[in-house]
C-alpha cells in the first residue's frame, strides 16, 4: 500500500512510531519500520520508543548510559537503513507518567547520555529540561482511555503542542485503540489552549496507518521540525482518514492504495 500525497505538501513525516528494539509492544525492527515507511510514501520518521515510564523493552535496572545505549538501538537500526536509502530518520522518545504520555523531539541520543537527571524528572521538570536543550514536548493522545491509563490527565501547560490526531484512533486500518472521539477532544484541547497540533500514527508494526505531518519542503533535521511547528510554518496533518490543515480543519480525504 502507498499513500497519495497532496501536491502542495509532498514531504510526509511519521512523528510517532515504535520498534521492537525499544518498545516491548513493538513488532518490527527499526530497519523494517523505516523500510515500510519509505515504501508507503513517507519522506522520514521519528523513532519514539517507550522509555522507562512506559512499555520499554530495555531493562529499567541498567545504569543510565547502558540503558540509553540499548534504548537507542531501534533508532540506530532505522537510521542505518535511512542513510542508505534517502529516508530521513530522527530520534525521539515517548515518556510515560502512570499512563500519561508525552512525545519528545529535537534532542539527540548524545544529549540524553549526558543528562541522567532526565531519568527522575517529573512532568514539569521534563518540560524545563527539554526546553533548555532546545527540544519540543507534545502531550500524546491526551484523551485515550485504556487499562494502562488509569485516568485522563491534561498537562497543556507543560507541552509545546498537542498530538491532536493519532491515526491509531481514527484510521480504518487500525485494529486497537480505535475511537475517533479521542482525537476530537484533543483537537478541542489544542484550540482552547492555543497550542500547535501534531499528528502521527503511533504505529507498532509494518502495518502502517498513514498518519503524520506533511510539509511543503524537506526538513533538514529534527530541530528543523520543531522550529517549523513552533514557528508557525504551513503544514498539513493526516489522521489516516482525512487530511487536515494545521488548525485541524478537514481539507481532503486520505487515499491509501
Amino acid at each position: 500500500m502507498k499513500i497519495e500525497l497532496l501536491n502542495e505538501y509532498p514531504y510526509l513525516y511519521e512523528t510517532h512510531m515504535h520498534t521492537n528494539l525499544g518498545s516491548a509492544c513493538g513488532n518490527n525492527s527499526g530497519e523494517e519500520m523505516a523500510r515500510a515507511c519509505k515504501e508507503f510514501g513517507y519522506t522520514g520518521a521519528f523513532i519514539t520508543d517507550h522509555n522507562w515510564g512506559g512499555n520499554t523493552s530495555v531493562s529499567r535496572e541498567l545504569p543510565w548510559k547502558e540503558w540509553m545505549t540499548k534504548y537507542s538501538y531501534g533508532y540506530l537500526d532505522a537510521k542505518k537503513y535511512g542513510d542508505a536509502n534517502d529516508f530521513d530518520v530522527y530520534f525521539g522518545m515517548e515518556t510515560g507518567f502512570v499512563g500519561t504520555e508525552f512525545l519528545i523531539w529535537g534532542l539527540s541520543v548524545e544529549w540524553f547520555l549526558e543528562n541522567e537527571a532526565f531519568r527522575t524528572a517529573d512532568i514539569e521538570n521534563q518540560y524545563k529540561l527539554v526546553h533548555e536543550a532546545g527540544g519540543m514536548v507534545a502531550q500524546a493522545h491526551p484523551y485515550r482511555v485504556e487499562s494502562y491509563i488509569p485516568e485522563v490527565r491534561l498537562f497543556s501547560q507543560y507541552a509545546d503542542a498537542i498530538e491532536a490526531f493519532n491515526a491509531t484512533h481514527s484510521s480504518p486500518l487500525s485494529k486497537s485503540h480505535n475511537e475517533p472521539s479521542w482525537n476530537d477532544s484533543a483537537l478541542e484541547l489544542a484550540l482552547k489552549n492555543n497550542k500547535p497540533m501534531t499528528a502521527g500514527s503511533d504505529v507498532h508494526s509494518i502495518r502502517l496507518f498513514g498518519g503524520g505531518m506533511a510539509f511543503k519542503r524537506r526538513l533538514k533535521d529534527a530541530s528543523d521540525f520543531c522550529n517549523a511547528v513552533l514557528g508557525g510554518e504551513d503544514y498539513v496533518m493526516s489522521d489516516g482518514l482525512y487530511w487536515r490543515d494545521k488548525m485541524g480543519k478537514i481539507i481532503a480525504d486520505v487515499s491509501i492504495r
